[in-house]
């Protein structure tokens, strides 16, 4: 079992700027097999956008997802965990904010993605929710 969050993550994160549009955060998604981007400014981090806030804080009013930015709708009350830390400290946050993603840093710079997917394979790996998180993606 794991026990550092930078065991669990998923490496790399796909990052915009604040002054891309939603149509290519949604296709930067699409072809990297995600739901989420992290939202950067001024070279920091300083959001994040999932598939969910483009459908429910757009899409369902009507938005052009070739006009939204995503500084227009990103999460911006961020919650971020270090690497090092246990990943035990990782489900807490999770469960105590109510986050499916967590953005992983070390220092300022992101540098992973930990989702409630994620510690279900590691934490229950014969759970529903681990068998569907480790099954190939859909096409």
């Amino acid at each position: 079992m794991a026990h550092k969050v930078r065991e669990v993550m998923t490496e790399n994160p796909v990052m915009l700027e604040m002054k891309d549009t939603l149509a290519e955060a949604a296709r930067k998604m699409r072809d990297e097999d995600i739901g989420d981007v992290l939202v950067m400014k001024d070279g920091k981090l300083c959001g994040i956008v999932t598939d969910r806030d483009i459908t429910v804080r757009a899409t369902a009013d009507g938005k052009d997802p070739n006009q939204v930015t995503l500084g227009d709708i990103c999460s911006q009350e961020l919650v971020t965990i270090s690497a090092d830390r246990p990943v035990s400290e990782a489900v807490s946050l999770m469960r105590n904010k109510t986050l499916r993603r967590l953005p992983v840093v070390e220092g300022d710079k992101p540098v992973g993605i930990v989702s409630i997917g994620d510690l279900a394979v590691e934490l229950d790996e014969r759970s529903v929710l681990a068998s569907i998180s480790a099954a190939e993606p859909n096409a």
